[in-house]
């Protein structure tokens, strides 16, 4: 007979070969990554063989029971999820209600679930969602907390961390931002977990093939999909993008032509064309080899760092904000240097990933009750903050990821009354900023 046991992350078998297993010598046993395991089991069935499995040791899950009433197209999202056999990722735009959907599959399943999030801003979140939703004790694994309970949110670090150990208690992963998980530190909780049953959740998803295909292997192909203009004037806020060109002073002009022509000339000698992100790697790379390429390198740096936290731009801003002043609004940056200048000249609270969580879960109750109407931030609230009332975003400076700029966009998107969101993006005049915001925007 042969016997299947979960050992640090792997399917192992003891007394014969299994589907996928590799044969290890030392040990004489076959082993497979654990997320194979539902296919091992369903083919060893089909043979016919004679196998006990003692890998399923899934953690008792009390009774759900909500509220939850789902939308049209949730309810369709449910169902395509459930048809590919519970796998699969959705795409919904932020505000949409991913969370709710996955709530009520949770409570449709009824099995002992890990919810899996990149930010301790979400893991509070979700914590707060589930025992709203059905009145239980919520574990959590991240933020120097480690409760393991039949519901449990975790961090991508902490799930990647305790995956060994853990891999087999859960029936069902939830993969809050699933684009994450293709990254190289994040890919083994995928397989080391033996859950049947994953849903990824993420509003935009990388054209990237090696990412599509990582995320078919770990979750599951894409079961449903929606765009933000589906939904805009219905399920979501209407909303505007307006993107103001702002002059840089004559001295922070001078100080970006001298940087960025330094750049410009280095490559222009070396015949080097940067056309995609992937030349700008390649171009990066030979600059830790190249002391020329690295001066230019830097010169390009400084020059930028120029650009995205220009002067002239918090000025704007201050214009913006007090020509908006019952307006919530969330103020994204690129840098931190630039979020505590805000922070300090605009008395703005401030959130970055060195705010420590008891001061951020302050800020964020401060913004959701209105004792706050802006927070500065840099990127650590591209994912996760939930402020139905907030209208206003305000870019000053970002990357060139489409992705990011949907994720900014949809902070302010979700619906209340009938108010009208807005996404402002400062951008310097003349710099290479522009071609950054064209690309973010598709364009």
């Amino acid at each position: 007979m042969i016997t299947l046991e979960f050992e640090g992350g792997r399917v192992v078998a003891r007394g014969g070969p299994i589907p996928h297993g590799r044969l290890e010598k030392a040990s004489g046993a076959y082993v497979a990554p654990a997320h194979l395991y539902r296919d091992i089991v369903k083919q060893l069935e089909a043979q016919g063989a004679d196998f006990r499995d003692e890998v399923y040791k899934s953690l008792p899950c009390p009774e759900l029971s909500s509220s939850i009433q789902l939308r049209g197209y949730q309810r369709r999202a449910l169902d395509a999820w459930a048809e590919a056999d519970h796998r699969g990722v959705v795409i919904l735009p932020t505000g949409a209600g991913k969370t709710v959907l996955a709530l009520k599959g949770i409570e449709e399943m009824g099995l002992a679930t890990l919810i899996i999030v990149p930010t301790l801003v979400l893991v509070d979140q979700w914590r707060r969602e589930l025992e709203s939703a059905f009145n239980v004790e919520v574990g959590v694994l991240g933020g120097g907390r480690s409760e393991i309970r039949a519901l449990t949110v975790a961090t991508y670090d902490s799930a990647s961390l305790r995956a060994p150990q853990i891999g087999n208690l859960f029936s069902t992963l939830v993969f809050d931002e699933v684009h994450h998980l293709p990254a190289s530190s994040y890919r083994r909780i995928g397989l080391m977990f033996s859950a049947p049953n994953r849903l990824g959740l993420t509003a935009t998803l990388s054209r990237d093939d090696g990412a599509r295909v990582a995320l078919m292997d770990l979750v599951g192909e894409v079961v449903f999909e929606m765009a933000v203009d589906e939904l805009a004037g219905t399920h979501l806020s209407d909303y505007t993008i307006q993107t103001l060109r702002v002059p840089l002073s004559p001295a922070e002009q001078a100080e970006y032509d001298r940087g960025y022509s330094q750049y410009r000339d280095f490559l222009r000698s070396r015949g080097i064309r940067i056309r995609s992100a992937r030349d700008y790697q390649r171009f990066v790379m030979r600059s830790g080899r190249d002391p020329e390429a690295r001066r230019a390198l830097l010169a390009r740096n400084r020059a930028m760092d120029v650009a995205l936290n220009s002067t002239r731009k918090v000025e704007r801003l201050k214009d913006l904000l007090q020509s908006s002043p019952d307006e919530k609004a969330l103020i994204f940056t690129r840098h931190n240097k630039l979020v505590y200048a805000i922070s300090r000249e605009m008395l703005i609270p401030a959130i970055t990933h060195r705010t420590p969580a008891e001061e951020r879960r302050e800020v964020l109750e401060g913004f959701r009750s209105g004792r706050y109407m802006r927070i500065v931030t840099s990127q650590v609230l591209d994912e996760g903050v939930d402020v139905p009332d907030a209208s206003l975003a305000v870019i000053l400076s970002g990357t060139g990821s489409s992705r990011q700029f949907i994720q900014r966009l949809g902070r302010v998107l979700r619906k209340k009354g009938g108010k009208q969101a807005r996404l402002v993006e400062l951008v310097s005049m003349g710099t290479a900023e522009a071609g950054l915001s064209r690309r973010r925007k598709g364009g």
